[in-house]
């Protein structure tokens, strides 16, 4: 591909970040681009050791093999972040964008800290012309930001195009969602050198994606865009959730309210699963993101929509603790709780912004001893998060209360409940009848994913507690039928 404007041939890409996104997406370049060497570099020597052993610091079906495919050969895992930027034509910017924990915009604007000191270094080192793609979730005019940077410490003789390339990438199925994307989207200036900065960018996505999934447009739309798509996706889950809390006070099954809603070509199936609420990444950051820049926009009654998705995604946590405490005679002081589950979704090992976080807070709050399994969350995550100060102020009394189990049938023994707070497919399959004999009793299960069968769960004994429905044992239909017969035949 040669970019007339600029007499620049695309042989080189580099990624500054080797995290979630930089990770897989430049795997997958390097999969499917075998004529371009893609290096990935990161100040972090662990990480980068960790990406170039057999144990890669993320877990993500498929991903382990594709990493193994190209390691070596055109892709590469580098701290050397000053040559990967000089010998590359193109540079994904892919760092973390965290939500500021202080200053202007506490608690909903990004922190482009991050952002500003890639820019800065690609200044910094760039003895050529450089594309630079951000592909971190920005708000709107980040990549303004990084051409000003840019352009106000170039070098003679040194051009940059910044091209804005969003990801959307969903944490489990994130290399399924690179191989065959429902859109790519690519944003940047309307001029002769933009538009061929951005049709350098698109040949390299045409090795694999149709023509067609290829989006076109301006920087700022494609920006915001992300943070659209993010915020649609979160109010279906918080809208969902909110009629779940309808559903338990009427009677109503939410998964059959679901299914008729979703049976309508208008809104679609999609995102419409009740649960103890989202988590992740992108979901509440974005959200925040977008609630930052109405306020910033003078739309504070837009600003006060998204932050009602956020708040009923609160709501829906405290709520689904608080039918434990309930359930359990009012008091969990002391008690025993197995939380199977602690990343935010399956199939990943991550745990940021995860219910289970959340759950086991409010459980702590009320003195419950917390005994947690998960396959893939190693237990120091699960310590760090905790521990963190956003959690709690009394890190040493976590500890003593949360253990951390090797097996759910460990969590399990001698506990008063369980909690599924991740939809692992391995907690579907347990041998219920074995942790019903090991659990003290009555034995409460609180499915707050609805993945369970709890028809089989209650004929084994258990009392089950879940989201959006009432549920009544076979036993107790049986009870209720007979008080009604005796009723009706003047026995009562």
């Amino acid at each position: 591909m040669f970019l007339r404007e600029w007499n620049m041939t695309i042989t080189k890409v580099c990624c500054i970040g080797a995290g979630y996104v930089g990770g897989p997406s430049c795997a997958v370049i390097a999969h499917k681009c075998p004529n371009l060497q893609v290096t990935v570099v990161d100040l972090s020597a662990q990480r980068i050791a960790e990406w170039n052993s057999d144990n890669l610091p993320i877990f993500e079906p498929s991903l382990d093999k594709v990493v193994k495919a190209c390691r070596g050969r055109n892709l590469f895992f580098s701290t050397d972040v000053e040559k990967g930027i000089q010998e590359a034509e193109l540079i994904f910017i892919c760092v973390n964008t965290p939500t500021k924990t202080f200053g202007l915009g506490k608690g909903r604007a990004p922190d482009l800290k991050y952002i500003e000191s890639a820019a800065r270094r690609i200044a910094e080192v760039s003895q050529g012309s450089k594309i630079v793609v951000e592909k971190s979730t920005v708000p709107v005019k980040a990549a303004e930001s990084i051409s000003n940077i840019l352009s106000a410490n170039v070098k003679p003789g040194v051009q940059y195009q910044v091209l804005s390339n969003p990801e959307f990438l969903a944490e489990g199925t994130a290399i399924n969602d690179l191989l065959d994307p429902d859109r790519v989207l690519i944003g940047g200036d309307v001029s002769p050198q933009g538009r061929e900065a951005m049709k350098a960018l698109s040949w390299i996505y045409s090795h694999w994606v149709p023509e067609e999934k290829i989006i076109t447009m301006n920087t700022w739309s494609s920006e915001l865009s992300k943070l659209a798509a993010n915020a649609f996706l979160a109010q279906r889950i918080s809208s969902i959730n909110a009629m779940s809390a309808i559903c338990e006070a009427t009677g109503a099954d939410v998964d059959e309210v679901a299914h008729a809603i979703g049976t309508d070509s208008r809104i679609g199936p999609k995102f419409l699963k009740a649960s103890v609420g989202f988590g992740g990444s992108c979901f509440q950051k974005d959200v925040l993101n977008m609630v930052y820049l109405c306020e910033c926009l003078n739309l504070p009654e837009v600003a006060a929509y998204w932050q009602q998705v956020i708040d009923i995604n609160d709501y829906q946590r405290r709520r689904f603790t608080q039918r434990i405490i309930e359930n359990l005679f009012n008091t969990v002081t002391n008690k025993q709780i197995a939380i199977l589950g602690f990343a935010f979704k399956k199939d990943t090992g991550d745990t940021r912004e995860s219910a289970a976080i959340h759950v086991c807070k409010y459980l702590m709050e009320e003195g419950a001893r917390l005994f947690i399994y998960d396959p893939k969350v190693v237990p120091d995550q699960i310590m760090r998060e905790l521990t963190s100060p956003d959690i709690t102020e009394e890190p040493e009394r976590v500890k003593d209360l949360v253990t951390i189990c090797a097996n759910p049938y460990e969590a399990a023994s001698n506990s008063h409940a369980l909690v599924i707070c991740t939809e692992w497919d391995e907690f579907v399959s347990l041998d219920y009848k074995k942790i019903y004999s090991q659990m003290l009793k009555p034995a409460f299960i609180f499915d707050g994913r609805l993945i369970l069968d709890h028809s089989k769960l209650m004929d084994i004994g258990f009392k089950v507690e879940t989201i959006g429905k009432r549920l009544i044992s076979n036993r107790d239909q049986h009870q209720n039928k007979s008080i009604k017969s005796s009723a009706v035949n003047g026995i009562c």
